[in-house]
């Protein structure tokens, strides 16, 4: 499973060319061109990170007396306590509006015009700070295992094990908390969009194939506590 990226961005060439340039890099990209969808967009469904435009059209239904709509979009989403990494990209680039930027939750900062290769190595590096604890891209798991940071590929060996989505941000989730219990109300928060319904039959599912792949051992869970992977 690759990770998610929400992309708000209303100049229609740039937003075409970094869709492709991202899904060739692995990345599953969607695209938005004004506030209102992506608020909607990014409330509704779970993303990896977040690449917004500051100076981009409201939308139907998004208010703000801001001329940077861009930064009132974030200021938004992280009073609904969503921590999704974000990134701006804007053409901005006095200290006045990096500060801004910052804070209101921005976690960094691209000027436009700047090169394909320094946003996905700004995209990496956010992704992997989720995994502080960890100094690669790649976590091993042990007995031929290995989790890829960035792609959230389970490899065995050489070879990619099949896990589907949920699993894999199951997975994601459970070592971004080694050693730690997750709750389940969590582990809902993050596998189910808005508009879905969390099943706790399919996440005992899921826990049982990630536990047939890698040891019962490894997933712990306890009633009030939820699930914890141990190394």
């Amino acid at each position: 499973m690759s990770a998610k990226i929400l992309l708000l961005e209303d100049d229609f060439s740039l937003s075409e060319i970094l869709c492709e340039f991202l899904g060739e890099e692995g990345f599953e990209v969607h695209c938005v061109q004004d506030a209102t969808n992506a608020l909607n967009l990014a409330y509704e469904m779970q993303f990896d990170l977040w690449l917004l435009d500051v100076k981009v059209p409201l939308g139907d239904d998004f208010k703000t007396r801001d001329y940077l709509p861009g930064f009132e979009l974030l200021k938004s989403l992280r009073s609904l306590n969503k921590t999704t990494p974000c990134i701006f990209i804007t053409s901005l680039s006095s200290v006045l509006d990096i500060k801004d930027g910052y804070d209101v939750g921005c976690d960094d900062f691209l000027k436009k015009p700047f090169e394909l290769v320094e946003l996905k190595c700004r995209i990496q590096t956010l992704l992997k700070r989720s995994f502080a604890h960890i100094g690669d891209e790649f976590l091993d798991l042990g007995d031929g295992f290995r989790f890829n940071l960035i792609s959230k590929l389970l490899y065995k060996d050489k070879s990619i094990i099949p896990l589907t989505k949920k699993e894999s941000k199951l997975l994601s989730l459970l070592l971004k908390n080694i050693n730690s219990y997750v709750p389940l109300e969590t582990i809902f928060e993050e596998l189910w969009d808005f508009n879905q319904e969390p099943s706790e039959m399919s996440l005992r599912a899921y826990i049982k194939n990630l536990r047939k792949i890698l040891g019962r051992d490894k997933i712990l869970n306890q009633h009030s506590s939820g699930y914890c992977y141990v190394c």
